[in-house]
C-alpha cells in the first residue's frame, strides 16, 4: 500500500470519527485477576444540569440564592441497592456478557445552587462492588476473560431510602415542585429524563480501539521488594485505557443538551455529561479476540516469546506514515510560496533615478585638498520633500567669508594646505619638498627655489 492511499485513509478516518461524538458519560476503573473467584471494580456516573433564566421570572424567585444538598450511601443489604444490581446484572446478560455483579456499593450526592442568572445541580453516582463469572475457560495455559460486561447501564427509575438516584428530573420533583410543575409537559422535561447511570459508549466503544500497555514488573526476581502486590507475582500486567480524542476512538467531548421554556418568562435548561474515561487492568498478558460476538481475552502469565510492540495492531506505523506524508506537503507547500515570493521581489535600482542627478566639485575652499571625489545633487526640486536631509530642519549659521586674494587662488591651485591669509607654512614647506609645478606662487622658500629650478 502506497504512503498516498495510507495518509487519504487516515485523513478520511479524521473526519468520519472526528465529527463523532459518544451518547453518555461514565467514568470506569477495574482489575481484573483471571485467577481469583472475583475482581473489584468502580463506576463513576457525573451529570450537570443548569436552568438559566437571563431575564429573571418564576424561576429567579423560586431559585435564585437557594443552595442544597441531598446525598447518601447504601451496600447490598439495602433494598433499593438490590434492586440496582438485579437491573444491572440482566443488562450484562442481555450484552451477552457471562460476568455478574456479586456486591455492590452505592455513594451519590445531588448539589444545587442558585445564582443571579442560572441555578446549577450536580448530579454524582458512585458503584463500587466486585465482579464475578467473569472466565470462560481456563487451563494450565491461559485463560478466557469476558470483557462484554463493561456496559452498566439502568434506565428505570432507582430508590434508595426514598431517593430517586437515576433520572435527573425526579430530584426537582421531590425537592423544587414549581420548578418541576415550569418544566413539566415541556421538550425540557425529555433532556432531564435521560439517566445518569448509562455506561453504554463503554461497551459500544471496541476495546481493540483503546489503547494498550503491558507492564512486566511482576515477573522480576526482585519484584516484592518493591512492595507490589502479591496478585500480580510472577505475572505481567495488561492495562487498557480509553478516553483520548484519536481518530479510533473520536472526539472524546462533553455532551450537552439543550432546550427552551417559553412560560412567564423565556428560560433555558441544559444538561452537561463529562466524557467518558475507563481504565480496564488484566492481571496477565492479555491477546483479545471475540467469541460468538462477546469482546474476550487470551490471557497468559507472561509475554508471549517475540512480542515487542506496547499498541494495538499496526495502528502506530500509520501515524508514523500520516505524520510524514503532513510534514512532506508542507514542506512543497513552504518551498512553493517562497519561490513565488522571490520571483515578485523587485531587483535593480533602487530609490532616486540617476538621470534626475548632477554631480559638483567638493574640497575646493581655501586651505582644502583638491581630490577627485565629488557629490550629488538633484537638477531640480520636484519630489524635495521625500528626499530633503532631517538636518536641514536646524537654523542655518550665517558666516562672512572674505572673497579669496590672487595668492590664496594660486596657492589652492598649487595644493597648499594652509590659507595664505593666517600666515602659516604651507604643506611643501612641511614636507621638504614642493608639490608644485613652476607655476607654484607659493610663499614658502623651497616652493620658491623650485619654481626658479625649473624655469
Amino acid at each position: 500500500m502506497s504512503r498516498a492511499v495510507i495518509l487519504t485513509v487516515l485523513l478520511v478516518g479524521l473526519v468520519v470519527f472526528g465529527t463523532s461524538s459518544p451518547a453518555w458519560a461514565a467514568q470506569l476503573d477495574a482489575r481484573i485477576n483471571p485467577n481469583a473467584d472475583e475482581s473489584p471494580f468502580s463506576m463513576h456516573y457525573l451529570k450537570t444540569v443548569f436552568i438559566e433564566y437571563p431575564n429573571g421570572g418564576q424561576l429567579f424567585d423560586e431559585l435564585q440564592g437557594k443552595e442544597w444538598t441531598v446525598s447518601g450511601v447504601a451496600d447490598s443489604s439495602n433494598p433499593g441497592v438490590r434492586e440496582l444490581m438485579n437491573k444491572l446484572n440482566q443488562k450484562l446478560s442481555d450484552d451477552g456478557s457471562h460476568a455478574k455483579i456479586s456486591d455492590l456499593n452505592v455513594a451519590y450526592e445531588f448539589f444545587l445552587k442558585g445564582r443571579n442568572i442560572n441555578t446549577s445541580i450536580d448530579y454524582k453516582v458512585l458503584l463500587e462492588g466486585t465482579l464475578s463469572g467473569y472466565v470462560i475457560t481456563q487451563d494450565s495455559q491461559r485463560s478466557l476473560v469476558d470483557l462484554g460486561w463493561r456496559g452498566m447501564t439502568v434506565n428505570d427509575e432507582i430508590n434508595i431510602d426514598g431517593v430517586e438516584i437515576n433520572i435527573p428530573i425526579n430530584m426537582l420533583r421531590d425537592q423544587e415542585p414549581e420548578v418541576f410543575n415550569v418544566i413539566s409537559g415541556t421538550e425540557a422535561e425529555e433532556v432531564l429524563h435521560r439517566p445518569v447511570i448509562n455506561a453504554d459508549f463503554i461497551l459500544e466503544q471496541p476495546i481493540t480501539n483503546w489503547h494498550f500497555l503491558f507492564d512486566p514488573t511482576g515477573i522480576n526476581v526482585d519484584a516484592g521488594t518493591f512492595g507490589l502486590d502479591e496478585s500480580i507475582s510472577g505475572f505481567v500486567v495488561s492495562t487498557w485505557t480509553m478516553g483520548e480524542s484519536s481518530i479510533r476512538e473520536g472526539r472524546q467531548v462533553e455532551r450537552v443538551f439543550t432546550a427552551e421554556i417559553n412560560a412567564d418568562e423565556r428560560y433555558v435548561i441544559r444538561s452537561v455529561q463529562s466524557s467518558d474515561t475507563a481504565n480496564l487492568s488484566l492481571i496477565g498478558f492479555g491477546a483479545l479476540d471475540v467469541l460468538d460476538g462477546l469482546e474476550i481475552a487470551g490471557v497468559t502469565p507472561t509475554t508471549p516469546e517475540g512480542y515487542g510492540t506496547t499498541s494495538t495492531g499496526d495502528f502506530p506505523i500509520f501515524i508514523v506514515y500520516g505524520m510524514a506524508g503532513l510534514a512532506a506537503v508542507a514542506g512543497i507547500a513552504f518551498f512553493f510560496v517562497s519561490s513565488r515570493s522571490l520571483k515578485n521581489e523587485k531587483v535593480g535600482q533602487q530609490g532616486i533615478d540617476p538621470s534626475r542627478l548632477v554631480g559638483y566639485q567638493t574640497s575646493a575652499s581655501s586651505g582644502g585638498y583638491q581630490t577627485n571625489r565629488g557629490e550629488a545633487q538633484l537638477k531640480d526640486e520636484t519630489d524635495y520633500q521625500q528626499t530633503r536631509s532631517v538636518y536641514e530642519d536646524t537654523a542655518p549659521q550665517e558666516t562672512t567669508t572674505p572673497p579669496p586674494t590672487l595668492a590664496s587662488r594660486e596657492e589652492a591651485a598649487c595644493g597648499c594646505a594652509a590659507s595664505a591669509e593666517m600666515g602659516s607654512e604651507c604643506d611643501c614647506e612641511m614636507q621638504g619638498s614642493c608639490l608644485c609645478d613652476a607655476s607654484c606662487g607659493c610663499a614658502a622658500e623651497i616652493c620658491k627655489e623650485n619654481a626658479q629650478s625649473m624655469s
